[in-house]
């Protein structure tokens, strides 16, 4: 799975952007939001979502970690497509999506081009409680000391430690350095793990 791409951005529509990575063109799907946050880069980090299908392959970009992580929640609701979470995506910011699922407002989904009261009522159903768990930003470039940490954790966890132990040693390594980067925290990790 292709989960993040960086390179040159060739051509950008509202809806698509073509991004070229070691000398391959990648042409990838993002919403408005996505697209008005790179109204004057020319070089670009995204978050990505690969879509299987039987005739496709479809790439889709995020700009924060958000809204990749809302995208695949909409995904998961029955009747939700790719292209029509990407929709929803470009018709609302995440911040008042989330609420509007938290609050129960069905209204403020309807007005959400595409989605009808049944589509909104059952994405209500479906995500009200699973909102709560998705992160703030996640920009590329703006990490947040809580996410340095859990990605120290996960790295660790992915080369064969045990979550708990992983947990503690970060914590540990934080504590005493609450401003280290993911490859000092990861680096002194390993050495306290392997001693």
């Amino acid at each position: 799975m292709i989960g993040y791409i960086s390179g040159k951005i060739i051509s950008k529509k509202p809806t698509k952007i073509l991004v070229d990575v070691g000398g391959v063109g990648y042409l990838i799907n993002i919403s408005i939001t996505t697209f008005e946050k790179l109204a004057d880069k020319e070089e670009v980090a995204l978050y990505t979502h690969l879509s299987v299908k039987e005739d496709a392959l479809d790439l889709f970009g995020f700009y924060t970690l958000s809204e990749k992580e809302m995208f695949e929640l909409l995904i998961s609701v029955n009747g939700i497509g790719p292209k029509s979470a990407q929709s929803i995506l470009s018709g609302i910011q995440i911040v008042d999506l989330k609420e509007a699922l938290k609050t129960g407002n069905v209204a403020r989904l309807i007005s959400i081009p595409g989605i009808g009261r049944k589509t909104a009522e059952r994405l209500m159903i479906e995500l009200r409680d699973k909102v709560e768990s998705l992160a703030d930003s996640g920009e590329f470039g703006s990490v947040s000391p809580s996410n340095v940490r859990g990605d120290a954790i996960t790295a660790l966890v992915n080369l064969g430690y045990n979550q708990k132990v992983a947990e503690r040693v970060v914590r540990a390594i934080t504590d005493r350095a609450p401003n280290a980067t993911i490859e000092d925290l990861i680096k002194e990790a390993l050495a306290s793990l392997n001693n």
